[in-house]
């Protein structure tokens, strides 16, 4: 059964700097659109609440939660995901960061962890532990890793040049 106009619409939308155009269903998530039509699946997908943050993105330079937006929502808007923080394949610094400070573990709450951070980091470059224990409340650790999460956010930011 095809979808019809009235469910379903043509999106435009710019992500990691490439621009792409598809018909989406009215009631397609952000993150099955990135994930499922679009393969890219660094946005993980937690809970489908908006509880967990291992979906964040930025959408037109706000850090969202991509499984509490439809695709049609975002209709116009510049994406940036986990695939869109690195530069040529050269990790940020924030990502050796997280390396370095073993903040990895079982690496599923990491993207969401890395797009929160990055955003925290643009608007305060240096961030004190109490200021990143907030920007990070959003999003859930499940291995309990948040020491080490916390430790490689300030690192980076200590090493901003």
């Amino acid at each position: 059964m095809g979808a019809t106009a009235a469910t379903s619409r043509t999106i435009a939308v710019e992500i990691n700097g490439e621009p792409y155009e598809q018909n989406v269903p009215a009631r397609r998530l952000l993150v099955h659109f990135i994930r499922d039509d679009l393969g890219l699946t660094g946005t993980h997908i937690g809970c489908d609440t908006g509880n967990c943050g291992a979906c964040t993105v930025h959408l037109d330079g706000e850090t969202v939660k991509s499984c509490m937006l439809l695709a049609v929502q975002a209709d116009g808007a510049r994406i940036t995901t986990i695939e869109g923080l690195a530069d040529d394949d050269e990790l940020t610094a924030l990502q050796r960061a997280f390396n370095e400070h073993h903040a990895l573990q079982c690496g599923y709450c990491t993207p969401g962890m890395l797009m929160s951070a990055t955003a925290l980091l643009a608007r305060s470059p240096r961030p004190t532990e109490d200021e990143v224990r907030n920007a990070l409340q959003g999003n859930i650790c499940r291995c309990t890793g948040y020491v080490n999460i916390v430790e490689a956010v300030v690192a980076a930011g200590e090493n901003a040049g």
